[in-house]
């Protein structure tokens, strides 16, 4: 059946299918783990049952999420075997070791303390039950960190040596791979980012139920939490994207090229191009909509200072231009939107409207998914903007995978795309249908058990919950 197919481009479509179902879960449980610790500590502090509720909803959904995150990932480390096992020799000795610490560390403090969050509260004290939820939230950035070592070493590597074999192995100082010289800013970006995406899927909820009911209190702590993260976190992003994007520009210019679409160079001054069609016969942008020089402000903070372009870099080393060009654009107009969200959210809450406002919920809605999209766009930018290599400038992927036949690839790749949409179609439904009942469908429940609920927390503390919202 695939018989003439390129085995290696049909590994790399089976690695970004599943690494791109893999993200979008993490992306959703880093944040939304930093969100039940945030509502149980606040449980604790004011005593508000409110909290407690909207804490018992979302480790509902969160249990899913992460379950799902970790099924997901097991299936990319046997990928480095089967597809990437000459990668996995070559660069092995360095990426082996941080992704084992991945697993020593973040792995095992999440999956140790996940169970005493998710069934511990009416077993444990209040005090070891908080600390639970923190030990899971602190799991999934160490676990991010780890991840995005490895990944931010394959972009910008260094601190390395390479032995008789050809391998890549450490050299004088593993912080120095560790902390290679991209990964600050990737770490900064990527963690920002899964905020991000929960606080607009959290805002969602919000809102959907707020067009139902405006009086819903669950549904308006959820939006007025979830907005205030939008309306602080998406200036930090971009700000912290522009700061990515100069370091991107220092270590792998040729990726700045295709995601601006310079394929000539400018050298007084490039222009910001904002839409058009790559056009890589040709080596132009067709229709192009651009600001003359605003590229070279942004990157070089100076309207004149010259821009390279891809004409300056080999062909054979060169990004393929139109999905670069693209993806950076889809994850830089979402980012914008989540800004024109956020800053309408502080308008609507200054004139006290925040939650009369359903054209405001109508719009939180439709942003929903905003953050998943925006996520896999910026992989895309980043992972296909470094081709064609698998450790930048050092190690081709042409060079990097198994000696496979088409079919072999093919095959497991038409299992994956089966399996994965059926198990996952499915969680993500259930996802789904968890949200749409809302928080206040489970509020009779946790009334009835409520004197189960605050065994364990003192009397004077118990008597302040009861009675609010």
């Amino acid at each position: 059946m695939f018989d003439g197919f390129d085995p290696i481009l049909l590994a790399r479509i089976q690695f970004a299918f599943t690494v791109s179902f893999h993200f979008i879960f993490p992306a959703f449980s880093i944040g939304l783990a930093s969100f039940l610790a945030v509502l149980e500590g606040l449980w604790l502090w004011t005593g508000r049952q409110l909290y407690l509720e909207l804490f018992k909803y979302w480790t509902k959904i969160f249990a899913v999420a992460f379950a799902m995150g970790v099924v997901s990932g097991i299936v990319m480390s046997y990928q480095f075997g089967t597809n990437w096992a000459v990668f996995s020799d070559k660069a092995g000795p360095v990426i082996g070791p941080l992704m084992a610490y991945e697993v020593l560390t973040a792995f095992f403090l999440e999956a140790g303390f996940l169970g005493v969050m998710l069934f511990g509260m009416n077993k444990v004290g209040r005090g070891l039950h908080f600390a639970s939820t923190l030990a899971v939230a602190v799991g999934t950035l160490i676990s991010a960190t780890w991840i995005l070592s490895v990944n931010s070493w394959m972009q910008t590597p260094v601190g390395f040596e390479i032995n008789e074999a050809g391998q890549f192995v450490p050299g004088a100082s593993w912080w120095a791979i560790v902390f290679n010289p991209s990964f600050p800013y990737r770490l900064t970006h990527t963690v920002i980012a899964a905020y991000l995406t929960t606080a607009f899927a959290v805002g969602a909820v919000g809102a959907w139920h707020l067009l139902k009911d405006r009086s819903d209190p669950h549904a308006r702590k959820m939006f007025s939490m979830a907005m205030w993260m939008a309306a602080v976190m998406a200036p930090v992003q971009i700000f912290a994207g522009d700061q990515h994007g100069l370091n991107t520009l220092e270590h792998q210019p040729a990726k700045v090229m295709a995601m601006e679409g310079h394929y000539d160079s400018h050298p007084d001054g490039a222009p910001l191009i904002l839409f058009g069609i790559p056009n890589s016969e040709e080596r132009r942008i067709d229709y192009a909509v651009q600001i003359p020089k605003l590229s070279s402000l942004i990157l070089k903070h100076d309207l004149n200072a010259p821009l390279a372009g891809l004409d300056t870099v080999p062909e054979a080393d060169q990004p393929p231009v139109g999905i670069v060009f693209w993806s950076f654009r889809m994850m830089v107009s979402i980012g914008m939107a989540m800004l024109g969200i956020g800053l309408w959210s502080l308008w609507a809450r200054w004139r006290g409207s925040l939650y009369e406002t359903p054209w405001l919920h109508r719009a939180a809605l439709a942003m929903g998914p905003s953050g998943f999209v925006a996520v896999l766009a910026g992989w895309v930018t980043t992972e296909v903007g470094r081709q064609p290599f698998t450790v930048y400038g050092l190690l081709r992927t042409a060079e990097s995978a198994s000696p496979l036949a088409a079919p072999a690839v093919g095959a497991s790749l038409v299992a994956f795309v089966v399996v994965y949409f059926t198990v996952f179609g499915f969680g993500t439904w259930y996802i789904l249908r968890l949200m749409r009942k809302g928080a206040h469908s489970g509020e009779r429940q946790i009334t009835r058990d409520a004197p189960i609920r605050t065994a364990g927390i003192t009397p004077g503390l118990a008597q302040q919950t009861e009675g609010h919202p």
